[in-house]
């Protein structure tokens, strides 16, 4: 059994019209960097790309493995030269008769023979399936049923953010409303929310949960993940890691402090400031709803199942005074993020890093630092170590 660190949900740069971005730097959102990046920096041992539909994307990843620079897994995914392991990902809006609002779904498809299947079929139900998290106009259990004909996953993505999920505004109380639920495989929870948080839920009680980044560039790759028991790292054994079964299974999930994520609390629109009156103090009468209120309508009383932990982390730019030579610096000496973040001992990094940056990191794994609550879609921000 092998311990696997596991980010799901990372976009590859596109411009409006589908195409790659131009590649300017190593920092550029490309399939290689983004393999590159998530393994040499990030340390993680499989992602999950999720514009793997576009038919551009696909071509590269065919291209790469024609190249000898990757292979296709006999148990599903792909292995780039680095070892690391992409899944075959898909984002997708749902909006159809049954909901109140636009939801995002996870799609994860074995081969590129099932993703290009998938693909052909999104064509004639999409405006431009070249472009990430498009609108699939048709009923969201039909979408749901053509994924399981492909042997695929379903998981509603980032489920308390108040816009395009299926708590923010998609259905009024259950995701029942819009999804079957024996077709869906996990939840992902979103920056804004954490385990303490969603297994309030009732109607969540059966799915594992996913901490996944959502990341729109290099840095954002692993701000949240899971740690994964596995035998090998593939599509087939994700399956068994959510399905718990041949010993596989989630070992914990890494996240934001919920008080981080740009959603957590009930704010104004305007000016950010949480919510104290019905007219905020700038005079703007607007607030978007936190997903710390959301759930608290949703809440139930039913039984909790027992879960693996959920770890609090600080990623190193919420760092203050954190600036890229010193995150850098910290690099080049201690190989990957989650060994900064989690590992390195303070008096090891007071020997690359300032002392109060070392304190900082080190109050931020071990919980005592003041975050201000995020809110409106504004992140939160780190203050200062507890009194």
């Amino acid at each position: 059994m092998q311990k696997a660190f596991v980010d799901l949900h990372i976009h590859i740069g596109r411009t409006k019209t589908g195409k790659a971005v131009k590649i300017t730097g190593s920092k550029t959102l490309t399939l290689q960097n983004i393999v590159d990046f998530a393994s040499s920096v990030k340390g993680l041992h499989m992602i999950g790309v999720i514009d793997c539909h576009v038919p551009e994307v696909i071509s590269e990843i065919e291209e790469a493995i024609q190249n000898g620079f990757a292979r296709e897994h006999e148990d599903g995914g792909i292995v780039f030269s680095n070892n690391l392991v992409v899944l075959l990902g898909s984002e997708i809006e749902v909006y159809d008769e049954h909901s109140s609002g636009p939801i995002h779904v996870l799609v994860y498809l074995p081969t590129i023979h099932k993703m290009k299947q998938f693909s052909e079929w999104l064509a004639s139900k999409m405006k431009n399936r070249n472009l990430s998290s498009q609108r699939i106009y048709e009923n969201g259990i039909v979408l749901q049923e053509k994924v399981k004909s492909l042997k695929g996953l379903f998981i509603p993505a980032h489920v308390f953010t108040p816009f395009k999920s299926v708590y923010g505004k998609g259905v009024k109380q259950k995701m029942s409303e819009v999804f079957r639920l024996d077709l869906i495989d996990a939840v992902e929870l979103g920056l804004s929310s954490d385990t303490s948080m969603a297994e309030q839920i009732n109607e969540l009680s059966e799915f594992p949960f996913l901490t996944n980044s959502d990341a729109h560039s290099l840095e954002k790759i692993a701000r949240e993940y899971q740690v994964m028991a596995m035998n090998d790292f593939s599509f087939a054994e994700l399956q068994n890691v959510l399905q718990e079964k041949k010993g596989c299974h989630i070992i914990a999930n890494y996240g934001l402090n919920p008080k981080l994520g740009k959603y957590y609390t009930t704010s104004c629109a305007k000016c950010y400031k949480q919510k104290c009156a019905d007219v905020c103090h700038c005079g703007h009468r607007q607030f978007i709803k936190g997903v710390s209120e959301r759930i608290k309508e949703l809440r139930g009383e039913g039984n909790r199942k027992e879960r693996p932990p959920y770890i609090h982390q600080i990623p190193l730019e919420f760092i203050p005074k954190l600036g890229p030579k010193t995150l850098q610096a910290l690099r080049d000496h201690f190989r990957t993020d989650m060994d900064i973040i989690h590992h390195v001992s303070k008096s090891q990094l007071q020997a690359v890093v300032k002392d109060n940056i070392a304190t900082l990191i080190d109050q931020a794994r071990l919980g005592k630092l003041v975050v201000e609550e995020g809110g409106a879609g504004r992140y939160g921000k780190v203050k200062r170590e507890e009194a």
